[in-house]
């Protein structure tokens, strides 16, 4: 185009435009389609803090990290060796992601206090064992961080309400680690009861393993790297085994969860997962039996009744950990991977549009982020796993007291149990009283 006979305001003006339109449609492209697919933009990433970075968090590790929607930015433990093997971890996932040699973007600090001071974080992921969890959660809620934490979620019923107090004090979003409840076949399980495709509900019976033991195991020469006093944190002096915390060349499941002063045995360590399962199936995940009663010569296993007469049972018999409903027209038994009904055609049957059906949640990860954007309630909300590990924890107090336990699941009280009540809390060290 000739432009030497035109004036200089209109030549000016003319490219103004042209770069104008071209910055417009530029700006109206959504940036997933600029960046590539799975694009996301710097911003729209949600800062991460990891609280324990032992076995159970290098999967969450991963699994968030597969989401493409956050920065893991920090990490907090007691054990350096296993937090600095975690850091590092993280920073390889990063380097490779963005075709660099190293990356350094994930702090280490031996304080999770440290961690929560950061303005930055969004949110952490509490993966430390039981009897932590409480203090972590409230400390989080308070500093302004939204939560994932590890189920169960309390190792006592007190300490359970008190997070999930927090929790709506501070406007804070909270995803208990039940992750089931974004697997297919345990949604179509409760879906299923809740429709009424196996009849009126007669009983449920779990399997999982048994209540915890006190805590037995001979003292060990202590790690280098492993703040042991910090380790037990709000508990009393105990002395260290490395099966409480394993080493970085350990290959198993830490131990901890088989004693009462740290968890709640395989009652709330599976149990966390399938009474989960039960209650949601019963539609109950806003309140919880009415009265539970240990073995004896009418109940052979641990029996729990609900207000509206259904039974469930505590069955640790052989086999995977899975919940079987039974009821007047057929039965379901569901595991992790596989369920098997009764009619056969009913483990695969299409839930219509205009019948009953749960929160659906595809990825347990993406369900807490997109909870978080949205400020709504994930699919296993710190509620619901309050409740759950309520149903576990009452469980275990009658094991232990060897007697029926009425519980009033509005007041979160037993009846007329002096004993009980006292037990549903417990002694700490007065520095983690929060």
């Amino acid at each position: 185009m000739d432009t030497e006979n035109k004036p200089a305001d209109a030549i000016n003006r003319r490219k103004f435009l042209e770069k104008a339109s071209v910055m417009s449609a530029f700006m109206i492209v959504p940036r997933f389609v600029l960046g590539g697919k799975g694009y996301t933009a710097p911003s729209d990433l949600i800062n991460l803090g990891f609280i324990g970075t032992g076995k159970q968090a290098g999967g969450l590790q991963g699994s968030f990290f597969d989401t493409n929607e956050v920065k893991i930015t920090a990490a907090a433990d007691v054990y350096g060796a296993k937090l600095q093997q975690f850091a590092a971890q993280v920073n390889q996932r990063y380097a490779a992601k963005a075709g660099q040699s190293k990356y350094a973007g994930c702090a280490t600090y031996g304080d999770f206090r440290d961690l929560l001071a950061r303005k930055d974080i969004d949110a952490v992921v509490i993966a430390v064992p039981d009897h932590w969890h409480s203090v972590i959660a409230i400390l989080a809620a308070r500093a302004g961080k939204d939560i994932y934490c590890e189920k169960p979620l309390s190792l006592t019923i007190k300490e359970g309400r008190a997070m999930v107090t927090e929790t709506r004090k501070n406007n804070r979003v909270f995803q208990t680690g039940s992750m089931q409840r974004s697997w297919p076949e345990f949604r179509q399980a409760a879906e299923l009861v809740r429709n009424g495709y196996i009849g009126d509900i007669q009983t449920v019976k779990v399997n999982v393993g048994p209540p915890p033991v006190p805590y037995n195991l001979p003292a060990e020469p202590m790690p280098a790297s492993l703040n042991w006093d910090f380790w037990l944190g709000p508990n009393t002096t105990q002395n260290y085994n490395h099966f409480l915390a394993p080493g970085l060349t350990d290959d198993f499941w830490a131990k901890w969860r088989d004693y009462k002063e740290f968890g709640g045995g395989g009652m709330t360590d599976w149990g966390a997962h399938m009474f989960d399962i039960a209650q949601w199936a019963l539609d109950m995940d806003a309140t919880g039996p009415v009265l539970v009663t240990p073995p004896d010569n009418d109940h052979p296993y641990l029996t729990y009744q609900y207000a509206n007469g259904i039974t469930m049972t505590h069955e640790p018999v052989s086999g995977d950990n899975g919940v079987t409903f039974i009821g007047s027209k057929g039965n379901i038994h569901v595991v992790r991977g596989k369920i098997e009904t009764t009619p056969e055609t009913l483990a695969t049957r299409v839930i219509s549009p205009l019948e009953k059906h749960v929160y659906l949640s595809l990825d347990h990860y993406k369900d807490f982020l997109q909870a978080m954007r949205n400020r709504t309630k994930p699919v296993a909300d710190v509620e619901i796993g309050h409740r759950t590990a309520t149903v576990c924890n009452i469980g275990n107090l009658a094991y232990e007291l060897k007697r029926p336990l009425h519980w009033n699941p509005e007041k979160e009280e037993f009846i007329n149990d002096d004993e009980a009540n006292l037990r549903r809390g417990r002694d700490m060290r007065k520095e983690w009283v929060v």
